[in-house]
């Protein structure tokens, strides 16, 4: 899904992959068999794509669901093609046999249709003006100031703790399961209502509830609204210890501001170089005021510490993996900081990440993201053979930026992948 930014045409057809071979030139065969494993993909906006999964090359996809339209299809597909633990996730599949990780959670492209009623400021009241009423609080510019009908022609939003309660129980069913997608978009604006023109152009072969070619409107979901459905979603994830696959678009440092307001208190233990050198038996401080900083290297381990942490749920996730990372090197070292207390991956897809033109700031990232946190996607609507190639596509990439050898590299890629999932 989140190939298709709010700003360019919703699926019909795929764009062709990037081509990393010369002309003339024979790429290295590529090395299915070490195990290749999709952090970040969307097969059941086209269901009937489904059957090609037991036929893909993939080992492994991580399976988004993003509203409430498909949900259950992630569910019911995920019980198809279940992991039951993460031995079987990693071993050599079988004929026909695929693996699929469901993951359930409310895309920020969607967070108008969910209302908070968790606060004691209510904001909906599920009559027909308390709607245009909360629409108006929520959509920039106000729907009123422009065309009342924008609202009317709206879903009538569901309950927070409806979906977060429906959330849950999902993530029980399938214990080896995520939250996602969630995230923050400032670039997404909401798409014009159905009419019957573009009714009569529906895609019968798409999951409702997407673009499908709507004109856009001037509509802009505002970031508190989206920060508080994204943060609802990340404490869920602490609280049942699952990993989370996040968007963020156009909001890197208020992204990384909202997920980290959930981890104040949490924070590691850092030394300074000095008080590192003073826990050396006998050594004695002869460092300046000036070296009395944060040595980025080394952190203090919970067990020395004379206060045990302490065990149980977290308010945030234990595992985040920001996909289709589309930011600054600078940010990478901000997720990365030793003070962080969730385990940050950073995944990358050819559409996004090249195929867009954001190529240079990709590499630069990737170069800065230590080898263990890399993670590759495809974010594809359709799975088969064009889920195969953008994968294979991504590794070599990744591999090149990163001068591995492709066996080694896509090994070290399954590595991060199982260590995300898995913990």
């Amino acid at each position: 899904m989140c190939q298709y930014h709010s700003e360019k045409p919703e699926p019909s057809a795929s764009k062709a992959p990037v081509s990393y071979s010369k002309p003339g030139v024979s790429l290295e065969p590529f090395p299915w068999d070490a195990g290749v494993f999709d952090a970040h993909c969307h097969p059941t906006d086209t269901m009937a794509s489904i059957a090609s999964i037991p036929h893909m090359k993939a080992r492994a996809l991580t399976v988004m669901s993003t509203r409430s339209q498909d949900q259950d299809l992630v569910s019911d597909v995920a019980s198809r093609y279940k992991v039951e633990d993460d031995e079987i996730a990693v071993t050599p599949r079988s004929s026909g046999e695929t693996r699929l990780i469901p993951c359930f959670g409310w895309h920020p492209w969607f967070s108008y249709q969910i209302y908070d009623d968790l606060s004691s400021d209510l904001t909906y009241d599920g009559t027909s003006s308390g709607k245009i009423s909360y629409y108006d609080k929520i959509l920039v510019p106000s729907p009123s100031s422009k065309d009342v009908s924008f609202s009317e022609g709206l879903p009538d939003p569901q309950p927070l703790s409806e979906f977060l309660r429906e959330t849950k129980s999902r993530l029980e069913k399938h214990p080896i399961s995520l939250v996602g997608e969630v995230g923050l978009d400032k670039a997404f604006r909401l798409p014009q209502s159905w009419t019957s023109t573009n009714k009569a152009h529906h895609n019968e072969g798409l999951t409702p509830g997407g673009r499908e070619g709507r004109a856009l409107s001037p509509h802009r979901v505002q970031m508190a609204h989206q920060a508080m459905i994204l943060q609802a979603q990340l404490r869920l994830a602490g609280e049942m210890g699952r990993a989370v696959s996040v968007h963020g678009v156009q909001a890197h440092g208020v992204l990384y501001e909202t997920i980290s307001q959930l981890w104040k208190g949490h924070e590691k233990p850092v030394m300074s170089r000095r008080d590192k050198r003073r826990i050396a038996e006998g050594a004695e401080d002869f460092s300046s005021s000036s070296e009395d900083e944060i040595d980025e290297d080394y952190t203090v381990e919970p067990s020395t510490k004379k206060e045990k942490p302490k065990k149980g749920p977290k308010p945030y996730p234990p595992r985040i993996c920001v996909h289709s990372f589309s930011g600054p090197a600078e940010v990478v070292k901000q997720y990365l900081h030793p003070s962080v207390p969730a385990k940050i991956f950073f995944s990358f897809s050819i559409v996004i990440n090249w195929a867009t033109g954001g190529g240079d700031k990709a590499e630069e990232a990737i170069r800065a993201i230590p080898d263990d946190r890399i993670l590759v996607e495809s974010d594809l609507h359709t799975a088969g053979e064009e889920m195969d190639q953008y994968l294979e596509d991504v590794c070599r990439k990744i591999c090149e930026v990163k001068g591995w050898e492709l066996r080694d590299g896509v090994e070290q890629l399954g590595r991060n992948w199982k260590t995300f999932i898995f913990g």
